[in-house]
């Protein structure tokens, strides 16, 4: 599936949900906030989001440091 991922093109195959694009990249587990366009979607609903394609998503994740 085609998706716009910060801001780039990205070909995932096999992906459905917003869990499978944080596993694709793998966030899964990881502090991230995600929007999907233009909505937050809470951790609860990462496994029941589904993508279709072209939809635009905003991936942040934490890093610790100091």
């Amino acid at each position: 599936m085609e998706l716009l991922i910060n801001g780039k093109r990205h070909e995932l195959p096999g992906v459905e949900t917003v869990s499978d694009v944080l596993r694709h990249f793998r966030l899964d587990g990881q502090i991230v906030m995600v929007e999907w366009n233009g909505a937050i979607v809470s951790k609860d609903d990462y496994a029941r989001t589904v993508l279709r394609p072209n939809d635009k998503l905003e991936i942040v994740h934490f890093v610790g440091g100091g």
